[in-house]
């Protein structure tokens, strides 16, 4: 990790990067908040989870919560994203990454990738449009890693609690906000509001 780098730091380095040009509504494109994937990448930099790690951020539409992994010094970071537009957001994005030979992007679906990592953040689809959108990032991911971050609703923690439990993953720990939704799509009648999400850390037994 570069040794100026800070929190504060990370979250405004996190709040210029651009978002969506043209976000899809099925795909249930809306931009991470910069303060929010700062948290929890710095807490899972604290818990050993990123530094010298290699790192798949899943549905990783413009970057990130893998860009802020890679400021945070992980050893490989596999950006995978299955819509072309975004990943033409995600490549300005990582224009400011130095070393190319840090990451790759996989612009494919997430069930083809089977490369194995340390680590996956990932925030999924809440399934708003599609029923249970967010199942096949879990089961993805863990297949292929062994530590697990993960955001979802908090109306659906006990089906995350559920699918941790058949997949032998435990939640070792819980980070709740109010996540912000700018105006983003025409069926939005405020510039701004706020759901309860919370993100999960998954640990494989």
């Amino acid at each position: 990790m570069p040794s100026m780098l800070t929190k504060k730091k990370l979250a405004i380095i996190l709040s210029k990067l651009n978002v969506f040009e043209n976000p899809k509504l099925l795909l249930e494109q809306y931009p991470t908040d910069s303060e929010i994937a700062a948290t929890v990448l710095w807490d899972a930099l604290m818990k050993g989870d990123i530094d010298d790690k290699t790192i798949a951020d899943f549905g990783a539409g413009t970057g990130i919560l893998g860009i802020g992994a890679l400021l945070l010094g992980a050893k490989h970071v596999y950006f995978v994203e299955t819509d072309a537009d975004a990943v033409k957001v995600l490549k300005e994005n990582l224009k400011g990454i130095k070393s190319t030979e840090k990451y790759t992007i996989v612009n494919t679906d997430i069930s083809t990738f089977d490369k194995k990592v340390d680590t996956v953040v990932q925030n999924p689809p809440f399934g708003t449009k599609q029923a249970h959108a967010d199942k096949p990032f879990l089961e993805k991911a863990f297949a292929v890693a062994h530590t697990v971050y993960s955001f979802h609703k908090t109306t659906t923690e006990s089906f995350v609690k559920a699918i941790a439990h058949d997949f032998g993953f435990t939640i070792a720990e819980v980070y709740s906000f109010l996540f912000p939704l700018r105006h983003t799509y025409k069926h939005h009648t405020k510039k701004r509001a706020c759901i309860d999400v919370k993100c999960f850390r998954l640990v494989g037994c």
